[in-house]
């Protein structure tokens, strides 16, 4: 069963190159084992979502001119998520504020291709569908 994602948590993007911390503002007012509960909005680029590092996306147009720049050489660059979407499915059934919850098996898509994942949802016992 799906555990409920809070403040905290632990992300990774397929192109970054370190995993990254979620954020969660109070504004819900709703706790999860002590944290904020997350909802599939929280997935703001540096608010909710920090920095994967560098970013390796063939695709994101800051990688391209560096590459270029060193005649054809793949070069990452630092990440700057592009994250513009909420986050896919949350747990529809559980709401937050009336937003559905986020849960671990959500992802989260970068404008440059990756793909963001939950690795560590920052509880053990909450549970939602």
């Amino acid at each position: 069963m799906p555990q409920q994602v809070t403040m905290g948590a632990m992300l990774q993007c397929t192109f970054g190159l370190t995993p990254a911390t979620l954020t969660v503002l109070p504004v819900n007012r709703v706790m999860a084992e002590g944290p904020p509960a997350a909802t599939i909005q929280d997935h703001v680029p540096l608010v909710n979502i920090g920095t994967f590092g560098m970013c390796a996306s063939p695709a994101n147009p800051v990688v391209i001119s560096a590459t270029a720049a060193k005649l054809g050489v793949f070069t990452p660059m630092p990440c700057i998520p592009a994250t513009t979407t909420p986050w896919v499915a949350g747990a529809p059934t559980v709401m937050i504020g009336g937003i559905p919850a986020l849960d671990n098996v959500s992802q989260c898509m970068c404008m440059w291709g990756g793909v963001v994942t939950v690795v560590n949802p920052g509880t053990v016992r909450t549970e939602v569908e």
